[in-house]
């Protein structure tokens, strides 16, 4: 075994480990904090303290499916997580999180959050008593801020729909005065426009895709020093950039996917290392996105070669 220089000191020892539970971490849920999402997470904790004031602040973070924008609402409601009011006997929840049902409408909406607050049920089918209801929980819980995850999902609502959960949500941060977040794809920042009232309060920030740049080559850098293998992969030289971004389309998601399957397959193959040609192996098992734009590679070669 070499001496395991390559990586980063506290990821040395889970190097050593059997083969099954070096792919076993490799394949478990982590956060890895890149600088973009790092910004965003630090955004929402200043959002979360702000006092309140009769207009709050509001924002969207918008992006492709696959860009992170779960998992951040996912991590900065674990670092706020749920506690308990011995002295009142209530639990409080500071961060109230909820992902939107397919089509959202004002009474889902309201049942959501209720759900959420752990009222189970109470005031389904009675959108007035469920509003009530939502308002006087998020008092109740001492809720700070309030985030709708796939805002994107009011899109399947009829436009009447729209405008109405639109209203809602507005009309919810105006009398709670806490600050509002949505994350959702392209769409959802179109679909805020429409509400001009509501569009002038929210900020935006875009977690566009990856570009290779400097950025990705430290990302590259950063998963390279963490895998748990056993010598030094080529995740950072150039071919090897350029080939994740070729098959990922610069998607935070496909490429986590990607390099978890190029780690997995360098422990079962017994390289124990990334290199540039492992990307171009038949034998590896793609997102189907990828092989798309291999199929599309080959057919751009063969036409070549007729020619």
């Amino acid at each position: 075994m070499s001496d395991l220089s390559h990586l980063a000191d506290r990821y040395r020892e889970r190097a050593r480990w059997p083969d099954a539970d070096r792919i076993a971490w490799i394949r478990k849920d982590r956060w890895l904090g890149f600088p973009k999402a790092e910004a965003v997470r630090k955004t929402l904790d200043a959002m979360l303290r702000y006092p309140p004031r009769t207009r709050m602040p509001c924002l969207l973070i918008y992006g492709q499916t696959g860009m992170g924008k779960s998992r951040i609402v996912e991590r900065f409601e674990a670092e706020n997580p749920r506690g308990f009011n011995e002295a009142i006997g209530v639990a409080t929840i500071p961060v109230v999180a909820v992902q939107l049902p397919p089509q959202p409408t004002d009474g889902e909406f309201y049942g959501e959050v209720i759900e959420k607050l752990g009222a189970g049920f109470a005031a389904r089918g009675d959108t007035q008593r469920a509003r009530l209801l939502t308002r006087r929980l998020m008092g109740q819980v001492g809720a700070r801020m309030l985030i709708l995850d796939e805002i994107n999902h009011m899109l399947a609502c009829t436009p009447r729909q729209q405008r109405i959960f639109l209203n809602t949500i507005r009309y919810l941060a105006n009398d709670l005065q806490i600050p509002l977040v949505c994350t959702g794809n392209h769409e959802a920042q179109a679909a805020l426009l429409t509400d001009a009232a509501l569009a002038e309060r929210f900020d935006a920030v875009e977690l566009a895709r990856w570009q290779n740049d400097e950025a990705f080559r430290l990302l590259m850098v950063t998963l390279a020093a963490i895998l748990p293998l056993r010598r030094p992969s080529q995740l950072e030289e150039q071919r090897c950039r350029t080939s994740v971004l070729d098959l990922s389309d610069g998607n935070t998601g496909r490429i986590f996917r990607l390099v978890e399957t190029l780690a997995v397959r360098a422990i079962e193959n017994g390289s124990e290392c990334i290199e540039a040609s492992d990307l171009d192996a038949d034998d590896l098992v793609l997102p189907s996105v990828s092989m798309k734009v291999i199929a599309q590679r080959r057919g751009r070669a063969r036409a070549r070669e007729t020619v």
